[in-house]
């Protein structure tokens, strides 16, 4: 099983039936895919307007004007509703949205989140990230532990402009899970094969052990 398919997998088993979720563009939106046996009535959210989103279309049902938030072509589900981009939000900022799994780029040991801009880099659209981090029930951040050049991610401090303070629940990398308790990080599990040894060595924040 590859990193993503382990990071994917953990963030599955979140999801609970009859909740109203919003995933992130990127790998957040294949945990759709892979939802726990038994699991029932999940409705997905997008930002652009859509509450019940499907599948991924097979080629002969993609429609070019039906798409979520990251402008991918998707299908809906029986009972989906339609509704413009003020509602979205307003169900957003209301407390509709039970749990969100969002991309990260920096997350901090007290559970910042940095996701949606890098100075001096073109950014097409922030998306409703700051709006979900504050609320959703429920964050879930989804990300590699390090970046293209083996650095950490997960830091004592983001430097990256920040989406939120404070604002993680639940972290999920390709080498542990950890949760975030009275401001503190802890380490609650290892992915498998990763020994504690490798992830403190390559973890940029400190953390409490809940093994």
């Amino acid at each position: 099983m590859s990193s993503r398919e382990l990071i994917i997998n953990r963030a599955a088993k979140e999801v609970k039936s009859n909740m109203n979720i919003n995933l992130g563009i990127g790998m957040p939106t294949l945990v759709a895919n892979n939802l726990p046996k038994g699991v029932e009535n999940v409705m997905f959210q997008s930002e652009n307007g859509l509450l019940g989103i499907g599948p991924y279309p097979l080629q002969n049902q993609v429609d070019p004007d039906l798409i979520n938030a990251g402008k991918e072509t998707v299908t809906f589900q029986k009972g989906a509703s339609f509704f413009d981009s003020a509602q979205s939000f307003a169900m957003i900022r209301g407390g509709h949205i039970d749990l969100a799994i969002l991309g990260g780029m920096e997350v901090s040991q007290s559970g910042d989140l940095a996701n949606w801009m890098i100075p001096k880099k073109l950014v097409k659209g922030m998306g409703g990230a700051m709006d979900l981090v504050h609320g959703a029930k429920k964050v879930i951040v989804i990300m590699d532990h390090a970046n293209k050049n083996g650095e950490s991610k997960v830091k004592s401090k983001c430097d990256l402009p920040l989406t939120g303070v404070g604002v993680v629940n639940l972290l999920i990398t390709d080498l542990g899970v950890f949760d975030f308790v009275g401001g503190k990080m802890r380490l609650i599990e290892l992915q498998p094969g990763v020994t504690l040894e490798e992830l403190k060595a390559k973890t940029l924040a400190s953390f409490e052990i809940h093994l």
